[in-house]
């Protein structure tokens, strides 16, 4: 059976489960408590991070890895451009999401409110949630430019950079930490992807002790 070992705030799985409903590959998800160590966790990926895609017999990790051999396996629908600068484009605001973003945004909020309660670790940092909220503004005025001069982030297709993009804002927009109302064009874009098919799991997603707000789930925010 298939199965994607991940745990469900995580934007790099949510990347990955994405590209899955997209392509329409079933998969078993299995949540996994990966700073737990658990040793047979451990043989499936020795670096001990998730997700981990078991699909067909191969134990894959790495989300962008992972995603990108979805798409050299199942080419179709497409989520990379045939373009060798449009794939460069693609790569590089995966690589600011899931490097820069997540530096400056992600693990500093939804790391800070959420996972340090789920992993035992204390209690959030009020200066890195500071610091999170602040740089979030950025980013999205950094999207709102770039989708005042193009369709989709990457270009005109929809691509894995709109999914690792609605990966990390699709988490914390769970914890209320997006400010739809900053940027008009990032909030008709997130509606956008927000409305596919492959978004339906994700929007169903319910974590103990947190509870999403009304909006979450609604496709017209």
């Amino acid at each position: 059976m298939n199965r994607l070992f991940h745990v469900p705030l995580s934007p790099f799985c949510r990347k990955v489960r994405l590209s899955l409903a997209e392509k329409k590959i079933e998969v078993e998800l299995v949540e996994e408590k990966y700073w737990e160590a658990d040793p047979d966790f451990m043989r499936r990926n020795p670096a001990g991070k998730v997700p981990v895609l078991k699909l067909d017999g191969k134990m894959m990790s790495e989300s962008t890895a992972i995603c990108e051999y979805l798409e050299e396996a199942n080419p179709s629908p497409t989520l990379m451009p045939r373009g060798i600068q449009e794939r460069y484009e693609m790569r590089r605001i995966v690589a600011w999401f899931d490097d820069k973003f997540h530096h400056e945004v992600t693990s500093k909020l939804l790391y800070e409110r959420v996972n340090k309660k789920m992993m035992g670790q204390g209690y959030p940092d009020s200066k890195n949630i500071k610091m999170g909220a602040k740089a979030i503004k950025y980013h999205l005025d950094y999207m709102g430019w770039i989708l005042d001069q193009r369709r989709w982030l990457a270009g005109d297709m929809m691509t894995l950079a709109d999914f690792a993009a609605a990966a990390h804002l699709s988490c914390l927009d769970y914890i209320s930490d997006v400010d739809w109302n900053r940027n008009a064009t990032v909030k008709d874009w997130y509606a956008k992807i927000k409305s596919r098919p492959a978004f339906r799991s994700i929007l169903a997603d319910q974590v103990s002790g947190f509870p999403p707000p009304a909006h979450y789930a609604d496709l017209d925010f």
